[in-house]
């Protein structure tokens, strides 16, 4: 159960820990309202969605690639 809740908090609240320290609040407080918005309608869930694939984008394009002969340099 630990294991899956490691996976889930790293996927899922990943996007809420980004936007705290974006904003200087608490993830929890990000947590909390999407929680709380997603019970009014359904944009709320699409839009954290793409929240996460955003974020996802930006970790993979923000890693520099090392180079396969950079150990030689």
């Amino acid at each position: 159960i630990k294991f899956f809740r490691n996976i889930f908090e790293r996927k899922f609240f990943g996007v809420s820990s980004w936007w705290g320290n974006r904003l200087g609040v608490k993830p929890s407080i990000i947590r909390l309202f999407f929680i709380y918005a997603s019970f009014t309608n359904v944009l709320t869930i699409l839009i954290y969605l793409a929240m996460m694939l955003l974020l996802k984008l930006d970790i993979i394009l923000s890693t520099k690639k090392e180079k396969v002969f950079s150990i030689y340099n």
